[in-house]
């Protein structure tokens, strides 16, 4: 193309832009016209072999393209404007154009479009991968769905940890602070040193701690251990200073010393290990009350050692019961909750297993066995339903037998509650007396051990424990009845009531006469239930003592002083202590009174294993008798 085509061009563009001056309005040109560069006219041109007349060319290729000189001509005034909105018509160029690639690319591969929003492509392997991993995806936001099920299910409301509060709600605040008055008068006396050495204790959602206790001394801490699958684990760390304190305390209970585990705490008044045996010592004796502050002292200890990120209450922290620091946690809370229960603060105790029970998923304690028992007796009817449906989403916490007695109960007391309300709600559940049968029929050995434990004195009790069906004690299965017991134990006070010993016997005998219509065909069926559910031949849940779950408090240690100087779990991994302390005979080494405490001598007198120098005497008197087996008499 010659020059002079190309002169004249810019010719009539300045003649253009000279109207668009005199203009006061200029009409915008329309948005959906394409956006060319004129100057692609040069390349055109020249590929055209015979040019005609260069102006006739001219002209006609601009009424062809009068749109795009319009354009152009808007470029060009676009160095007369301000630099800012020279700026935002490069952007909304550029965006013109990034939109117009896109929707050029939509148009050309619509499919490929589709098969990346499916996370597919056409090949058949890659089909599969996505396929597997799509599946995988859903596996893990359903077991995510169960464990922010299982975690909202063990939410701990901290209002109602506190015994002091639920004991106002039951009394009244006025009796509570009359009582407390009094308490703290008299105790007051006792405390050393007065007013003088008072302080402030640290606020604790566990427990409240007393004025009379010492500072905390930060001889715990807690560390971090990792995240994983929505859960934060934890441990306990112990300081140098109470490194010391635990290897005084072990060489104290090697010799069973309990005024040596005293001096323990008189230097570290926070040494879990020697305020948990304490505690037990005071419940043996009869002090109650002094147990209970013993193990409140301890979890006070461990509640001041807590992460700045730990927030058990949430139910999404877990200190796994395998970490030797962590244990003592587990048991002080299960002492403060069996205190609670003795106090008759249910709901507290319900507040503090779901806390032990979220702690570690593998339920170290058995707090799943008594966490039905706290919701019955604080009449947390809803929550139980709730708990048994949402608890690991696998619906088969009403296979074990606690359970599954409880379930019924749990419903009886909702219709009941229904009915008073003059609701009238669709039963899409279970009734209490459908729930009741299944019960029998999946545990029947639990009716004779009920009866026998409540008592049921009732005649009726004595023809429905003639059938054969309910005859037997045993299962067969030692785990069951290991759960058995532990369920008798734990609930038998529950069917004291007149309510509910009428479900149960009418449930019983609507049993008896199923089988009698059936021929025995639906027990055979419940008998494989209950094998396949409890398929084990060895006792899985024999680290759980029965007598933990029981009401009753000995009065008198055990036989040996080993049970109460250890926890009971691990008598059997701990081998005798005696034989190392007294290999010559199995003497006794003799104790010296001198600044000793008159209630510990007096308790101890009572053991057969301390000697205070009788043995002496009783043993010198025997060798002058003249019997033939003094020394005297030796050579006769």
């Amino acid at each position: 193309m010659s020059a002079r085509l190309l002169r004249k061009v810019l010719q009539e563009q300045e003649e253009q832009l000279q109207q668009l001056d005199n203009d006061d309005d200029l009409e915008t040109p329309d948005s959906a016209a394409p956006s060319k560069n004129i100057f692609n006219l040069l390349n055109e041109d020249e590929e055209d072999v015979d040019q005609g007349d260069e102006s006739e060319i001219t002209n006609e290729t601009l009424t062809r393209n009068s749109t795009e000189q319009e354009s152009f001509v808007e470029k060009s005034t676009a160095d007369v404007v301000p630099t800012s909105n020279h700026k935002s018509k490069k952007k909304k160029k550029k965006k013109g154009k990034q939109s117009s690639f896109s929707r050029a690319d939509k148009a050309e591969n619509p499919l490929d479009g589709i098969l990346k929003t499916l996370s597919l492509d056409s090949n058949s392997s890659s089909n599969q991968t996505g396929y597997t991993e799509a599946k995988s995806a859903n596996a893990k936001v359903r077991e995510n769905r169960a464990k922010q099920s299982t975690t909202s299910v063990l939410q701990v409301d901290p209002k109602f940890l506190s015994a002091e509060n639920e004991l106002r709600r039951i009394f009244g605040a006025k009796v509570v602070s009359s009582f407390e008055n009094s308490h703290q008068t008299s105790s007051s006396r006792q405390i050393r040193g007065g007013r003088r050495g008072s302080h402030n204790p640290r606020k604790t959602i566990l427990v409240s701690p007393s004025d009379h206790w010492p500072r905390w001394d930060g001889s715990l801490s807690m560390e971090s251990l990792e995240s994983k699958d929505g859960f934060h684990y934890f441990r306990y760390v112990h300081s140098s200073s109470y490194g010391q304190a635990q290897r005084a305390f072990e060489a104290a209970k090697s010799i069973h010393d309990l005024n040596s585990i005293a001096s323990v705490l008189m230097h570290h008044p926070f040494h879990l290990d020697s305020l948990i045996t304490m505690a037990d010592y005071f419940k043996f004796v009869g002090e109650h009350h002094m147990s209970a502050d013993a193990i409140a002292k301890a979890l006070y200890a461990l509640e001041c050692a807590w992460h700045p990120m730990y927030t058990p209450l949430q139910g999404n922290c877990q200190l796994k019961f395998s970490h030797e620091t962590n244990k003592l946690l587990f048991t002080a809370l299960f002492t403060h909750m069996k205190n609670m229960d003795r106090r008759g603060c249910h709901r507290s105790a319900l507040e503090v297993c779901k806390l032990l029970l979220s702690l570690d998923s593998d339920d170290p304690m058995g707090a799943m066995f008594c966490i039905d028992y706290f919701a019955l007796r604080a009449e947390e009817y809803a929550w139980l339903e709730h708990f048994s449906e949402d608890y690991k989403s696998d619906n088969s916490l009403w296979l074990f037998p606690n359970f599954s007695y409880s379930l019924a109960i749990c419903r009886f007391y909702l219709e009941k509650d229904e009915s008073s309300k003059e609701t009238h709600v669709e039963n899409v559940k279970a009734t209490s007396t459908d729930l009741m049968k299944q019960a029998l029929m999946l545990h029947p050995s639990a009716i004779k051990k009920l009866v026998a434990k409540v008592p049921l004195k009732d005649q009726a009790w004595t023809n429905i424990l003639k059938q054969a069906f309910f005859k037997s004690e045993q299962t067969g299965s030692l785990s069951l009845d290991h759960l058995i017991n532990i369920y008798v134990e734990r609930s038998y006070i529950i069917w004291r009531l007149p309510d509910l010993q009428k479900l149960l016997r009418n449930a019983a005998l609507l049993v008896i006469e199923t089988l009698e219509s059936n021929g025995g065909s639906e027990a055979r069926d419940w008998a494989c239930v209950r094998k396949e559910a409890f398929s084990s031949q060895k006792n899985e849940y024999g680290h759980l003592l029965v007598s933990d779950f029981s009401d009753s408090v000995p009065t008198l240690p055990p036989d040996n002083l080993q049970n109460f100087m250890a926890d009971p779990r691990m008598r059997e991994e701990i081998p005798n202590v005696n034989q190392g302390v007294n290999p010559q005979g199995g003497d006794h080494a003799t104790r010296d009174l001198a600044n000793r405490s008159a209630l510990a001598v007096l308790f101890e007198s009572i053991l057969p294993w301390v000697d205070y120098g009788d043995r002496v005497e009783e043993e010198a008197a025997e060798n002058n008798e003249p019997n033939g087996n003094g020394p005297g008499h030796q050579g006769q």
